[in-house]
């Protein structure tokens, strides 16, 4: 309850508050509103958040910054009749994705052309059930790939650091099941590689604060970006454990304007 929330804040006296990892956390109206109240939002700009948050703006963020992305479309789609001609030209399998998806939904594979426009419009119905947007972008399907995410840290004076990655392959219903840090699957040179790219997705957002960028790993090495994590994750502490750094604590650093 938002409205709570900030009158129980005013009435304490606090001067930020941190949304967690919960539905408030990669929420952009609550963010603008403890703006409007003078309230330190212990996360990125309002700006950040939507434009990193809806899928399409993002990936044409990255391309412009040279960072890797899954072959597909470049604009949002609502028609399922012109996603099966751009899915067609990709070449199937491809995934079909909610352009302010997340957690698995709005989301179908596709591995043939005559199912397209079906599985096209189911994706697009949850979306809109789930997100209130019935905006789909579409990916070639990268299959047996790894999903690998890099905890972003940045301070408002320009500084981004990335703090190694965590390995999250093991998933059902594309829900993550486990972490871990340092992933088996990353030599030096490849780690230093994505980690570079991730530093690089970030600036190219203008990001403050921590968040997570999140890539796919081919078996030859290759790898594109996936998406961002505006917030804090609930599996931030596998990282901490292996740094010894607090995430909380340098999230909290940042929005008192510290530098890294």
């Amino acid at each position: 309850n938002m409205e709570q929330i900030i009158s129980a804040t005013i009435i304490t006296g606090a001067d930020a508050i941190h949304p967690g990892f919960g539905f408030l956390s990669e929420n952009s109206k609550f963010a603008k509103i403890c703006n409007e109240c003078n309230i330190e939002f212990i996360g990125p700009s309002v700006e950040s958040m939507i434009n990193m948050g809806n899928k399409s703006i993002a990936r044409q963020t990255m391309i412009k910054a040279g960072v890797p992305v899954v072959p597909g479309t470049n604009e949002p789609l609502t028609d399922a009749y012109q996603g099966k001609k751009i899915a067609d030209e990709i070449g199937y399998p491809v995934i079909v994705k909610a352009v302010s998806g997340g957690g698995g939904k709005g989301m179908r594979e596709v591995r043939k052309s005559e199912d397209f426009v079906k599985l096209f419009e189911t994706a697009k119905k949850e979306t809109e059930i789930a997100f209130g947007d019935d905006q789909m972008y579409i990916e070639k399907f990268v299959e047996n790939a790894r999903h690998i995410e890099f905890q972003i840290l940045a301070d408002s004076y320009g500084n981004v650091v990335h703090l190694g990655e965590r390995d999250c392959s093991i998933q059902r219903n594309h829900q993550k099941m486990i972490e871990e840090a340092p992933s088996a699957a990353l030599s030096s040179k490849l780690r230093k590689k994505m980690g570079e790219a991730a530093v690089k997705a970030a600036k190219a957002a203008g990001y403050v604060n921590a968040g997570t960028i999140e890539f796919l790993l081919e078996n030859n090495d290759a790898f594109y970006f996936m998406e961002m994590n505006t917030r804090i994750q609930v599996e931030h502490p596998v990282t901490e454990w292996v740094t010894g750094i607090d995430l909380i604590k340098e999230q909290i650093r940042i929005a008192d304007g510290q530098k890294l």
